[in-house]
């Protein structure tokens, strides 16, 4: 089962990008898609390529890094730290993006953007709220001018599509 339905994309301040999204699946499946490496590996790099590396170390102040291969062969890295974990409620965590266009990697890290996820329920079916908050609008927008909103599209349709089909 899946949904017709799309990610909103809001930019409630200068530095904020806003995300919310509605899936036909249990918050526990939803959240369980997002926090396990070989489900994560399925889903997050949507249609944009493959996978090569899903790191998580699960647990305030843990590491993560993912790595795909982007249709095209460039390599898209991601990095960062989970600041806060409420267990199937709530997610907050750092994210740099390697390799940043015009960014040298110390600029990058300073510029990293700090990811709330909240996940609630209602009649066996999750709505995700993300902020993504940014150092200022520059950094905002340079993610926005990325391309960032169709390759979230896809992310978002392929883990409601992931989590609708896991069971307990």
């Amino acid at each position: 089962m899946s949904s017709d339905r799309t990610a909103n994309l809001t930019l409630p301040a200068d530095d904020q990008i806003l995300i919310t999204r509605d899936f036909d699946a249990p918050r526990r499946l939803v959240y369980r898609a997002w926090t396990t490496p070989e489900l994560v590996k399925r889903w997050w790099c949507g249609e944009r390529g493959t996978m090569d590396t899903v790191e998580m170390d699960f647990r305030v102040g843990g590491a993560w890094r993912y790595v795909m291969t982007a249709d095209g062969g460039s390599e898209v890295a991601f990095h960062g730290e989970y600041r806060e974990i409420v267990p199937e409620e709530r997610i907050a965590w750092s994210e740099v993006f390697e390799g940043a266009p015009g960014m040298t990697a110390e600029e990058a890290e300073r510029n990293a953007a700090v990811n709330t996820a909240v996940f609630t329920e209602k009649d066996g079916r999750t709505s995700l709220w993300m902020l993504t908050q940014v150092p200022d609008r520059a950094v905002r927008d340079a993610i926005i001018q990325s391309g960032m909103e169709v390759g979230m599209q896809e992310q978002m349709a392929a883990l409601e599509e992931l989590a609708a089909s896991l069971t307990d």
